[in-house]
């Protein structure tokens, strides 16, 4: 009997994981979240984007964010504005293309380096930029300094969280256990070097 090539795409595995990962991050964005004022809000929600991205790619990670974004807009009063769908595709997308680089060795340097151009480049500038243009009015420039100084902040907070919970997971070595992780991957043992 000769061994068919394996099929290039997603299983249907992978698929339902996703899926999954996108419902909760859904759920971790709606719920216990402390909200300052309406466009400033601290919660999880990125975790299990990143997670979608760093275990099956950049492609299932971006899609992840973006249906994650899409169904959890349908939930809130303001409705979905694509325009603020880039950060979190930006979560996965940035997840998968540091996959194989974390493959190699897990590390909290690792994945804050995973981490660091969906925060900075989609949370921080982007979305300080966005917000400035849709609820900035007649002082777009000072809204969006305000916005970049309190983003900052806030992306700081939640960042390391992110870094902390993924690494939390990874040392857990839950998704190994699961399939959906080389086994070959693991934390490392000694302090948190990222070489």
């Amino acid at each position: 009997m000769s061994k068919t090539p394996r099929k290039s795409g997603w299983s249907v595995r992978s698929i339902a994981i996703c899926a999954l990962l996108t419902a909760l991050s859904v759920v971790l964005a709606r719920l216990l979240i402390p909200m300052p004022n309406e466009t400033t809000r601290f919660s999880i929600e990125a975790v299990p984007i990143f997670i979608a991205g760093m275990l099956f790619g950049p492609l299932p990670g971006a899609l992840t964010g973006f249906a994650a974004d899409f169904i959890g807009c349908l939930f809130t009063p303001y409705g979905y504005n694509p325009i603020f769908c880039v950060p979190p595709i930006l979560y996965g997308l940035c997840a998968g293309l540091f996959r194989p680089w974390l493959t190699k060795k897990v590390s909290p340097l690792r994945i804050a380096a995973a981490f660091l151009p969906a925060i900075v480049l989609g949370s921080i500038l982007y979305q300080s930029g966005s917000l400035a243009l849709i609820y900035g009015g007649e002082s777009k420039t000072a809204f969006f300094l305000a916005k970049l100084a309190s983003r900052s902040v806030q992306f700081a907070v939640t960042g390391v969280l992110d870094v902390l919970l993924v690494w939390a997971l990874c040392r857990s070595r839950v998704f190994t256990a699961a399939g959906v992780w080389p086994s070959a991957a693991k934390p490392a043992e000694k302090g948190v070097s990222g070489q």
